[in-house]
């Protein structure tokens, strides 16, 4: 078991207190703090973002135009969410810890809810997975808001069970039964897979971060992965998937379609890439260009290098995020970023896999880069969760400095 520096109240953050005055602008984000942590995990953040409106702009550019929306209609949809997305990033970042740790539950109930939007006239089937709603022609995935909302719960309840942590009846119930369990099955109802994996993935690193016992662990992984076995030779569509993947994907007309241009694309850019808004596979030969491929795109207009360096963002913004694990206050602070650490970066490198063929087609977008408005909104809301409790992280090393040096 990991031993924590106790589950106490938190102090109120600068900037966030009684008067509720909080502010949003990202200058003075930036200049109050005094921890690189939180100003590189702004930095990073908004790399990636703007890496990912510029090769939406590219990669939707064709299928927009095809479908009537101008070049552009892409692009201004997916800025768009990004204007919706960074402000609310900024407040997250700004509300102290003890808001998360108070409406947890409430935050899970909301999430649920959406979730069961799906099963009612409000829900659309996308490629045959029944996992989004659509109200007066605005559509969204709840299951991205229910990944952040089950996380910050996950935190509470193991934050408040503190005592109870080292029997496994208590670590599984009710973080796993029926709480992840619950979150799952709603998912896995409209036949998502690949999210729900995500999710199943997130809820491991909330227990692995929060120091939960190897057994109970151990046990969440084998069940998890029976799971996914069960749910995959149960389905022909999933069965086609893994044999293709298996079989090197040589169906060209066929299953193997996606993946063959994909690779081709990324083959295509080289060293340095044919220039931005240079790709040829964007002109309707690779399917979800703009979306789960545009990985695929930014290999073959920025070459291998261009791909290197998104890769390299993926791996600076974990080291920060594990940077502030390190630093947390409690269990809470540490299983909430544990859980959106696996989340981004594990989704990140998921996407990445299948696009160089590693990994068979799962259907997940590139976090922060690929279009989608749901999506981008629940990252960047979870990366400003990450940095709320990274601030209370430097204000607790700030106290135990202090503490330290009375002792002294």
């Amino acid at each position: 078991m990991a031993t924590t520096h106790g589950a106490g109240a938190t102090q109120p953050e600068r900037g966030a207190g009684a008067s509720g005055y909080a502010r949003i602008l990202l200058g003075p984000q930036l200049r109050s703090s005094s921890n690189l942590t939180v100003v590189a995990l702004y930095s990073i953040t908004f790399l990636l973002v703007g890496i990912g409106l510029i090769m939406v702009l590219s990669s939707s550019s064709i299928t927009s135009y095809l479908g009537d929306q101008g070049f552009f209609g892409g692009f201004w949809r997916q800025a768009t969410y990004a204007l919706i997305g960074v402000p609310l990033m900024l407040v997250a970042s700004r509300l102290p810890v003890r808001f998360w740790k108070r409406w947890a539950w409430w935050l899970l109930g909301f999430g649920i809810v959406l979730q069961l939007l799906v099963f009612t006239p409000l829900g659309v089937e996308v490629y045959g997975n029944r996992n989004w709603i659509e109200i007066g022609g605005f559509g969204g995935q709840p299951s991205e808001v229910l990944k952040l909302a089950l996380l910050v719960w996950i935190g509470a309840v193991l934050a408040a069970k503190e005592p109870l942590l080292g029997q496994v009846k208590h670590e599984l119930i009710p973080v796993i039964v029926p709480g992840a369990l619950l979150a799952l099955g709603l998912v896995l109802l409209g036949r998502d897979l690949g999210t729900a994996m995500i999710m199943g993935m997130a809820v491991i690193g909330a227990m692995f971060f929060g120091g939960l016992s190897w057994k109970s662990i151990g046990i969440t992984v084998g069940a998890g992965a029976l799971a996914v076995l069960v749910l995959v030779l149960s389905s022909p569509n999933r069965m086609m998937r893994l044999f293709g993947f298996a079989g090197g994907n040589t169906d060209y007309s066929g299953s193997g379609w996606q993946p063959l241009h994909g690779l081709w694309a990324l083959a295509g850019g080289g060293l340095f890439g044919v220039g931005l808004g240079g790709s040829k596979a964007k002109w309707s030969w690779l399917p979800a260009a703009d979306n789960d491929y545009i990985f695929a795109i930014i290999g073959e207009e920025l070459g291998m290098i261009g791909a290197l360096l998104v890769i390299a963002l993926y791996v600076a913004l974990a080291a920060f995020m594990l940077r502030a694990i390190g630093r947390a206050r409690d269990r809470f602070g540490r299983a909430v970023i544990g859980g959106i650490l696996v989340w981004i970066i594990g989704q990140a490198f998921v996407n990445i896999g299948v696009v160089i063929g590693v990994l068979p087609v799962l259907g997940v977008p590139l976090p922060l880069i690929s279009a989608g408005g749901t999506a981008l909104i629940a990252c960047l809301l979870a990366l400003g969760v990450v940095i709320s409790i990274a601030r209370d992280g430097d204000e607790h090393q700030r106290e135990l400095k202090t503490e330290k040096g009375a002792r002294r």
